[in-house]
């Protein structure tokens, strides 16, 4: 579904995700997300998904960021490859979540992460970067 070739419009759409991320507040909460999120079970991405838990905004912020960017490549806004190059960071992101996607999306939301797994899936540049995140964080999870 993502378009053939990249043009000017995928570069002002790609230049404008990163302008995203530099906002102060949305920095802060990928940096959270980053820094802190290291589930080992549901239990633990599903206690973010509470008001309560000190990391729920930031993690509100971060996924809807990565479903709404990672969207335009599923919908054919923008060419896949080419935003995947630059746009990595929602696979480590994902590549967390996934081992617990199905309890997530029965529990908690049945829409979770559609648009990050669609680029895990189907495109070949998000085949490639969700394989190498995932393998860094079980390596990650297993020395924690």
């Amino acid at each position: 579904m993502s378009k053939d070739h990249p043009d000017h419009h995928d570069a002002e759409l790609a230049f404008r995700a990163y302008e995203l991320r530099r906002e102060p507040v949305m920095r802060e909460s990928r940096n959270a997300i980053n820094r802190d999120f290291w589930p080992k079970s549901f239990a633990d991405v599903q206690a973010l998904t509470k008001a309560d838990h000190p990391l729920n905004a930031a993690w509100r912020q971060t996924t809807t960021y990565w479903e709404m960017v990672y969207g335009t490549i599923k919908h054919g806004i923008v060419n896949a490859d080419y935003f995947m190059e630059s746009s990595g960071e929602g696979m480590f992101l994902y590549a967390r979540v996934a081992p617990y996607l199905a309890e997530l999306r029965r529990e908690v939301s049945p829409l979770a992460f559609q648009n990050a797994e669609w680029v895990a899936k189907n495109t070949p540049v998000g085949q490639k970067i969700f394989a190498m995140y995932s393998a860094r964080v079980q390596k990650l999870l297993a020395s924690k």
